[in-house]
């Protein structure tokens, strides 16, 4: 263990500076249009590990208008852990700010608390054959930018990057046209922000429950697009006290019995 930390805070020490060369590249919008592998598998000469990752774990979600640095969090956490598994070491979780990367030998698990700001932290168990080593959360009050309206959006996915990806774009898709919520553009927030002058979310006025039922349906369906097509394995949305938990098998199942522990039963998840 004490091997694995002193190779943490050695591959840590460089990460960050090595990653700030290729910000030119990870603040360019993805394009959209563009068909098959990505420019760092096609020959781009992009040498940083966190950077290739990134746009790695973007290039799937290209189509919905993302810049590499959706996963940065993510990916950050997954080159951290690469660096401490080894002989010996058989449970290891790296958390970069919520976004959490893990492995698990077999027989292990871990027990995850996923970030609520209608209740108390709820509780996950992450067992060794569960198809996920990723967890992310997105949303309006977190300390990134978002585009939407939601509380809270917890991806579990295969990888940490995947995870932070697919949370920023469920995340932004849980929103609403509305008078009651306040918006301006990121530049103006921060000049060097990669969306621009896009229109980030700033304040969110309590909302009636139709006007909440129609932002949560809203990334609940990119969100169910993304699991079907395997790209995540399960999520859940927080607005305002309503939930809604969308996934498939062991995962979806875990995570609504986290809420129906804490009070709230299955029925009012949805699915």
């Amino acid at each position: 263990m004490t091997d694995a930390c002193a190779r943490a805070w050695s591959a840590f020490e460089n990460l960050l500076p090595a990653l700030v060369r290729h910000l030119h590249l990870l603040r360019r919008e993805l394009p959209a249009q563009v068909a098959g592998a990505p420019p760092v598998v096609t020959g781009q000469a992009i040498a940083d590990r966190v950077a290739r990752r990134m746009i790695l774990a973007c290039w799937p979600f290209r189509e919905h208008r993302l810049t590499p640095m959706a996963a940065v969090a993510g990916a950050v956490a997954e080159a951290i852990l690469e660096t401490m598994r080894g002989p010996g070491i058989d449970r290891v979780w790296v958390n970069n700010g919520g976004d959490i990367a893990l492995h698990l030998g077999p027989g292990r698990r871990l027990r995850v608390a996923l970030a609520s700001a209608a209740a108390s932290a709820l509780p996950v168990v992450i067992e060794a054959d569960d198809p996920v080593r990723g967890v992310a959360t997105s949303g309006w009050r977190g300390r990134s930018f978002s585009l939407g309206i939601a509380d809270a959006v917890t991806v579990l996915a295969a990888d940490a990057a995947s995870a932070d990806a697919a949370a920023t774009l469920i995340a932004n898709a849980v929103d609403l046209d509305d008078p009651r919520i306040g918006r301006r553009p990121a530049c103006e927030l921060a000049p060097d922000s990669d969306l621009g002058e896009r229109l980030v979310t700033v304040s969110v006025d309590a909302l009636d429950g139709d006007a909440c039922d129609r932002a949560i349906v809203a990334g609940a369906r990119l969100a169910q697009s993304m699991a079907d097509a395997g790209r995540i394995v399960a999520a859940r949305i927080e607005l305002q006290g309503r939930q809604r938990i969308i996934g498939h098998d062991r995962p979806r199942s875990m995570m609504l019995a986290a809420l129906a522990d804490a009070g709230r039963g299955p029925g009012d998840a949805g699915s």
